[in-house]
């Protein structure tokens, strides 16, 4: 299965250049990198030429719903073969693509009960499961991933990001000290550190962190606006809000469409008392995002404060309803693979 290596290889890139959990108020929509362009290898699929060239087409124009339809009428005319189980690990990699995470979960299982799946391509399962909140199952195979290699401090960071989404910052604090004496430049391991230590409330120890982070993150081609935003609400907690200010506006020079960075700058302009700014912020951060439910309560304490009655009421209503919202469970999507 070593030719599938591109298609695995290009979404092992995605992922190992993002951080997929909730950190905070993020979501793993807002930091899965947008797909590329992929080109296969196919010449192992025993494929007519036109289906071949019709593949790869799909591919390179990223119009992966047609490369789904072409894979799972090849897969269907066999469903034992070796062949077919490398058309469903291709097959796994294109629903990922195409955000249709149940279909690539069954499509690799699928293959799995076939042949093994290579470590590339369980990798790539983990990270399924982590979008579909089957976070137990991802542990599974990332704990299959870091036994089979030790050494490697991408699974062990990984296994650590779901102690994190569990709220065992103790484990992950454990896990990730491992990560970073494995690879002493992954920022991300030192931005996670820093949020463990914030939510155990230790802000100093926090703000050192970040501080690492923020070293390897600008020498990065294009930084993430996230460490900073993540330092900032901790300075926040420590009241230091000019700082956490400058910090704010260093993220929106990175990404001046993060709805987070605009919402935390408009916690501390509130905090500052400088209202009509703060209003600013907040509303940029709804136009961004028009789901985000904390704006609307913050908006709503800062009109009840100017007089302003009914706008309060008005956001407040909002934010319960978005908030309401966001804690219903989405609807699976159906399967094309049963």
């Amino acid at each position: 299965m070593k030719k599938f290596g591109s298609i695995s290889t290009f979404i092992l890139i995605c992922f190992s250049q993002t951080i997929l959990l909730p950190a905070r108020d993020r979501t793993p929509q807002q930091e899965v990198p947008a797909p590329q362009s992929v080109s296969p290898d196919l010449s192992g699929l025993q494929l007519s030429d036109e289906r071949r060239l019709e593949l790869e087409d799909a591919f390179r124009r990223r119009d992966y719903k047609r490369a789904e339809s072409i894979l799972v009428d090849e897969i269907e005319k066999d469903s034992k073969s070796i062949r077919t189980a490398r058309l469903l690990v291709l097959a796994g990699g294109a629903f990922f693509l195409d955000s249709d995470f149940q279909n690539s979960v069954i499509a690799w299982k699928k293959a799995e009960a076939i042949v093994p799946l290579d470590d590339r391509t369980r990798f790539t399962l983990a990270m399924a499961y982590v979008r579909l909140n089957r976070r137990d199952w991802a542990r599974t195979e990332l704990e299959k991933l870091a036994t089979a290699h030790p050494q490697d401090p991408l699974s062990l960071y990984w296994l650590a990001r779901l102690d994190f989404d569990a709220q065992n910052y103790q484990a992950a604090i454990t896990r990730l000290q491992s990560v970073v004496a494995l690879d002493p430049k992954m920022m991300r391991a030192y931005d996670t550190l820093g949020l463990c230590y914030d939510y155990l409330g230790q802000f100093h120890e926090a703000i050192q962190s970040y501080d690492r982070a923020l070293e390897l993150n600008r020498l990065q081609s294009k930084p993430s606006p996230w460490p900073l935003v993540d330092r900032a609400v901790s300075l926040i907690s420590l009241n230091q809000l000019a700082e956490a200010g400058k910090n704010l506006h260093e993220a929106l020079s990175y990404d001046a469409r993060l709805p987070q960075a605009h919402y935390h700058l408009g916690r501390v302009l509130e905090m500052q008392g400088v209202y009509r700014e703060a209003v600013q912020s907040l509303n940029r951060a709804i136009e961004l995002n028009s789901s985000y439910p904390e704006p609307h309560y913050l908006l709503g304490r800062i009109y009840h404060r100017l007089g302003e009655d009914q706008l309060s009421k008005k956001e407040i209503a909002r934010f319960q309803q978005l908030n309401k919202a966001s804690e219903a469970q989405p609807a699976s999507k159906s399967s094309s693979l049963n």
